[in-house]
């Protein structure tokens, strides 16, 4: 069915549950690559329990689930893509612990025949402090859904600044490293099955897109944070082209203040991955 605006503004979930542990916060650091070096003392801090820290980018799976799914919105769900994922950490998030997630509906845009744009809100709140953890923004494009009679989408953040990369960083993913990374929570099997990557025209399984999502939180915690999590207080891309696993994906950024732009491409495949990537530091 098509997407029923303005009242597709009210739908709403809440109260959901979510626990983890650490054996979970070292779990999605492995499934980003951290700890490649076991001897990388400021890697090894988020792999190992003695004096173990947490990504920031923990929160987009710690409550894996939450969120108001495609078909609720009358999204076609075959012709629907991730497309922008943007997170702020309102505190840093804790290596263990019980979170409350509520989810609504944002804003949704209409592209005509080019489709939607429907972006999803979550809040994660802490279910002992009451204290706002995370805002998790994610954004999907809905290629079949456009001319539902919405507004226009307003323009996005530009690209990076026209100089050079004050850092730059690279990062071997694994062949196996999609199936480290789903079980995190995100069981899609096209990042699993070859039959269904072929199907849906991809030579091999997909690395997932917040996995490189979260290859870019490192990127920005050792170019810029000396890896410490609190100094990061947002994180926000574009995913522009899928990432195989086994790809080497290099990270270009460039840092004005407090303020963090990068991308990042598969230079054997010429493709950027990731576009319009910005972080915010405190």
């Amino acid at each position: 069915m098509p997407i029923d605006y303005p009242a597709v503004l009210d739908v709403k979930e809440e109260g959901k549950r979510f626990s983890w542990n650490e054996r979970d916060t070292m779990l999605y650091a492995l499934a980003v690559g951290m700890g490649s070096d076991p001897l990388d003392r400021n890697e090894l801090s988020f792999v190992y329990e003695k004096n173990l820290k947490a990504l920031p980018t923990l929160s987009t799976v710690v409550a894996w689930g939450a969120g108001i799914s495609p078909d609720r919105l009358g999204l076609n769900r075959l012709h629907t893509l991730h497309g922008e994922e943007v997170v702020t950490f309102h505190r840093p998030i804790p290596c263990a612990g019980v979170v409350i997630a509520a989810s609504r509906v944002a804003a949704v845009y209409d592209k005509g025949e080019r489709g939607a744009v429907v972006e999803r809100e979550t809040l994660l709140t802490d279910a002992a402090s009451h204290e706002l953890i995370a805002t998790i923004t994610r954004t999907a494009f809905a290629r079949a859904d456009g001319g539902f009679g919405g507004p226009p989408q307003p323009p996005g953040p530009g690209g990076p600044p026209m100089r050079s990369p004050d850092v730059v960083l690279e990062f071997a993913t694994r062949r196996d490293q999609a199936l480290l990374y789903r079980l995190c929570g995100d069981r899609n099997p096209l990042h699993a099955d070859p039959d269904i990557a072929r199907a849906a025209g991809f030579e091999t399984p997909l690395l997932h897109g917040l996995c490189t999502y979260g290859i870019c939180c490192r990127a920005v915690l050792q170019a810029f944070c000396e890896y410490e999590p609190s100094r990061l207080k947002s994180h926000a891309v574009r995913f522009s082209a899928p990432v195989f696993p086994g790809d080497v994906i290099t990270v270009k950024l460039w840092r004005d203040g407090v303020n963090v732009s990068f991308e990042a491409e598969v230079a054997a495949r010429k493709s950027t991955v990731i576009r319009s990537g910005r972080s915010y530091l405190q």
